[in-house]
């Protein structure tokens, strides 16, 4: 007995918490909160299949209830047969026409909403001057980040995509190793990324990135591609046309620079030297080319997170660098004392290697409106 109740109690704390626990989600990265016009008609789709299957699932059981409560045996004694209404062509037409226009209520919409949401066809019509009028994005998945190239504008970023506001956003996705999955579960569904051919959808964002509490959208890899799936995040800052004109000029002009301070100019020489050679892996500059083994880094100074999950702050990217598969398992960077004749980087030149990179912002950054890319 019990051992019953307390099953009982804990089914009712359960459900009590599930009740509230349902409201916890955040706007950022809740599907429920949908902060764009591909996130919310697929919000609908799912309001419309939950009411749906409610409606079944309230008459199944008033239907249920009754029948206990007014047939119960008790009530009509051992003898009694109830109506026989097998052949009654009323209710042969009944319980086969309802679930034949729930069926259609259910798929109407959803099949219409999947050829809209798959329509690219509008991706490549141009402008007067011979452009694309629409952006359009080349995503490529790699283990354990993504790169982000905008073909029109000639600039490549990592781990942060910029997009504008209130239109159409294409994507081309493809992988470079093994499959994984685009996410950006506030603005619209998954997309495999595969690595033998390329998916196209598009999105739209509806909502500024800055008015969020950590001013970026969060986004996903959705597919189980290794030992840090869990781990393949990026950011998404969502701006008006103008900022986003505003950003692309400044990507396209950001070339490496004299950096300021001894500390950083000591880091800008390991960042190049022979030994540690970064610079064969990561290019530093927007409009610095596609493909390379690691992210560009150009502005990274101005990104949210190190290796996409870590809090951005020059002691999480000395870590990093010291030891990157400890925080990311399976990456392909290096540890930095492979690179460095076996030998571990002495704090000075962790230090050096971190204020360096840290340097990397926008040169044109103050013309932008303030607090948009300062996080």
């Amino acid at each position: 007995m019990m051992k019953g109740i307390k099953k009982w109690r804990l089914f009712a704390l359960m459900t009590t918490l599930l009740v509230f626990l349902a409201g916890c989600g955040r706007e950022e990265i809740s599907t429920l909160i949908p902060a764009g016009k591909v996130a919310q008609d697929q919000f609908n789709l799912l309001i419309l299949s939950s009411v749906v299957m409610l409606f079944v699932i309230i008459v199944v059981t008033i239907i249920f209830v009754l029948a206990i409560v007014k047939f119960r045996r008790s009530k009509m004694g051992e003898d009694m047969i109830p109506e026989q209404v097998e052949g009654s062509a009323k209710l042969e037409f009944l319980w086969t026409a309802v679930p034949i226009v729930l069926l259609l209520i259910l798929a109407v919409p959803t099949v219409y909403s999947t050829f809209d949401l798959a329509d690219v066809s509008t991706m490549d019509v141009e402008a007067k001057d011979g452009k694309s009028s629409n952006l359009t994005v080349n995503v490529t998945g790699k283990l354990y980040w993504w790169e982000f190239e905008y073909p029109e504008q000639g600039i490549v970023t990592a781990q942060e995509l910029v997009v504008p506001t209130d239109e159409r956003v294409y994507f081309n996705l493809i992988s470079a190793d093994i499959k994984h999955s685009f996410w950006i579960p506030s603005i619209g569904g998954k997309l495999d990324v595969n690595p033998e051919n390329v998916n196209t959808f598009y999105l739209e964002f509806d909502q500024e990135s800055a008015e969020l509490e950590d001013g970026v959208f969060y986004g996903k890899c959705a597919e189980l591609c290794g030992p840090s799936h869990a781990l393949m995040d990026f950011k998404v800052k969502s701006v008006d046309r103008e900022e986003f004109d505003q950003w692309v000029t400044a990507m396209q002009a950001e070339e490496p620079a004299a950096v300021e301070g001894d500390l950083a100019q000591q880091g800008e020489e390991l960042f190049g030297a022979d030994g540690l050679a970064c610079i064969q892996c990561h290019a530093v500059s927007g409009a610095g080319g596609t493909g390379g083994v690691g992210p560009n880094l150009a502005t990274f100074g101005d990104r949210n997170r190190v290796a996409g999950y870590l809090e951005h702050d020059e002691e999480n990217l000395k870590n990093w660098i010291q030891d990157p598969q400890e925080y990311k398992p399976g990456n392909l960077m290096p540890e930095a004392a492979s690179l460095n004749n076996g030998k571990a980087l002495s704090d000075q030149e962790l230090d050096a290697l971190a204020a360096y990179l840290m340097a990397y912002q926008l040169k044109s950054r103050k013309k932008l409106k303030k607090g948009r890319y300062s996080l």
